[in-house]
């Protein structure tokens, strides 16, 4: 029996935050911007908020009618740059993983959030500046299951859904996987690294991916 998904709107805002707090608060790069466990319960959902925004705003977010997982995507247009993601040089003035539309954005996302706290700005900026330029695609921003329902598909239902269009369209897709748990699962997707990994200082690593249309 397939997944039913829909998509987001206004009025699913708590939900989508209460899901991506739930999902993230013991993922690798979360505990890296809030390294103390007491600070993340507390600032960690606006965060989630923060970005909740941004997508709800500028792109899409899906989540599963039961309310149990949701994927966050923004569209990201192409330019006259080289194909592919070996085509990055840097930050492209558009959305990177703080999902500003100009460099100011992850200073208003830090600024929002929790001012004293540089990775939440660094986090965006670095990101940012790996994110791939050249071709039009999809960005897998963030993907969220709730913990209890983590092994069920869910996620791969929701990115599946996605994919499928971009192989109809001929659109890559983006990502960056943020445990090398979610790297295994990407892979099985068809997704590829894009490039050396990110390492973020005195923290993990992220994996920038790239998937490029099937026919």
């Amino acid at each position: 029996m397939g997944v039913a998904i829909r998509t987001a709107g206004a009025g699913d805002r708590e939900l989508i935050v209460r899901l991506l707090d739930e999902a993230f608060q013991d993922d690798p790069v979360s505990g890296w911007v809030f390294p103390g466990a007491e600070e993340r319960r507390a600032k960690h959902p606006g965060l989630m908020a923060a970005f909740t925004d941004i997508v709800l705003a500028a792109g899409r977010i899906d989540v599963t009618e039961d309310g149990s997982a949701c994927a966050l995507w923004l569209s990201m247009p192409g330019d006259e740059g080289p194909d592919g993601p070996d085509g990055a040089e840097g930050p492209d003035g558009s959305e990177g993983h703080d999902g500003a539309a100009d460099d100011e954005g992850p200073a208003q996302v830090r600024e929002a959030v929790d001012p004293d706290n540089e990775r939440i700005e660094a986090i965006g900026r670095l990101t940012a500046a790996i994110h791939p330029t050249g071709r039009a695609h999809e960005y897998l921003w963030m993907i969220g299951v709730s913990p209890g329902r983590q092994g069920e598909g869910l996620g791969t239902a929701l990115i599946e859904a996605v994919l499928d269009r971009c192989d109809r369209e001929g659109l890559p897709a983006y990502l960056e996987a943020s445990s090398a748990r979610s790297r295994k699962l990407y892979e099985r997707l068809g997704f590829a690294p894009a490039g050396p990994a990110l390492d973020l200082p005195d923290g993990p690593a992220m994996w920038p991916m790239w998937r490029e249309p099937r026919p």
